[in-house]
């Protein structure tokens, strides 16, 4: 009978221990998973124009393809690169986040750059006399190919923001559970805002209510200005975390003027306002990575435009793929 009592003591001292760890894993994959933000807050706000021009019916559909390729690029071929760079040449890392940084800072200052200088519309937009099984195809393919760029950068960013020291296992789960997730709350976002003008459409013509009508053509008008609300905070948080990255990546080389004297500034405004000095140094040190990030990228439009995009047409013998 004790020999039973000290088996069950022990299989319930394994499962406080196990409890222990998978609530350390949650957490590690939580606190991983929200630095990711920046990229993660793009990818909502890019993938929403994959469905443009397709039928309703294909709407969701398109989207569950294109999540079920984000999770194969996460799971197949990141996880198993993540670790075997955390196990092998761990000092990749942070140059592997400096050029995933350096990306998100080009996307994002892209963008500005053509909010004032708008290029004309590719020709690849034009959908008529198209297959819609082959054009889905296409716009199916393209979105997994950006998905693999940034879920690369999310990967990384999760990988530099978990223990080095803890056990193969734990990094593992840890990473599978912030891109799982990550990917949930991304592509479960896409499929509510692709969704929400027909729901808002639907309000309209079948609310019984003179109130649930007006709730849904207000949906409907509000919808397109989310997705440029949604877009702008997409691009400032790529520019706000590729310039934070940046700057960090320059500190642990040793390069540490920008992010002393940003560190200073924020410290000196928090002090000064002597309220919510937490918020206040962290958002001040957001504001100047985000101007940081921004010169930055724009720095790095001319030299992809003559320099690496050619160079990648050289190798491929092929155009870059429009965004």
């Amino acid at each position: 009978m004790s020999g039973l009592l000290a088996l069950l003591d022990d299989v319930a001292g394994i499962a406080k221990v196990a409890a222990a760890q998978i609530d350390d894993i949650a957490g590690q994959a939580a606190k991983a998973g929200a630095k990711a933000a920046g990229a993660v807050i793009d990818d909502a706000a890019v993938t929403p124009k994959y469905v443009h021009g397709f039928a309703p019916a294909r709407e969701l559909p398109i989207v569950g393809k294109i999540a079920l390729g984000s999770i194969r690029n996460k799971l197949l071929i990141l996880l198993p690169a993540a670790l075997l760079l955390s196990a092998f040449a761990p000092w990749l890392i942070t140059p592997l986040l400096m050029l995933g940084g350096s990306y998100l800072c080009f996307e994002g200052a892209e963008k500005v750059y053509h909010l004032f200088r708008p290029h004309a519309p590719h020709a690849d937009g034009q959908v008529k006399d198209v297959n819609p099984d082959h054009l889905e195809e296409q716009k199916v393919k393209g979105a997994i190919k950006t998905d693999f760029i940034l879920s690369a950068e999310i990967m990384t960013i999760i990988l530099s923001n978990l223990d080095p020291d803890q056990p193969l296992w734990i990094e593992a789960s840890a990473l599978a559970i912030a891109g799982i997730g990550i990917t949930i709350a991304v592509y479960g976002g896409v499929a509510l805002i692709v969704k929400a003008d027909d729901f808002g459409l639907w309000l309209a013509r079948v609310g019984n209510l003179s109130l649930t009508r007006a709730l849904g053509r207000g949906i409907v008008r509000f919808m397109p200005w989310f997705m440029k609300a949604l877009m702008i905070v997409g691009t400032a948080a790529m520019i706000w975390v590729g310039g934070s990255i940046i700057i960090h990546g320059l500190d642990v080389f040793g390069l540490s003027a920008i992010y002393d004297w940003i560190h200073h500034q924020a410290e000196a405004v928090a002090h000064a306002v002597a309220r919510s000095e937490g918020f206040v140094a962290w958002a001040v040190t957001a504001f100047f990575d985000g101007i940081f990030g921004l010169i930055y990228g724009l720095l790095l439009i001319p030299l992809a435009t003559w320099v690496i995009n050619p160079a990648i047409s050289a190798v491929t013998g092929g155009n870059k793929p429009a965004h």
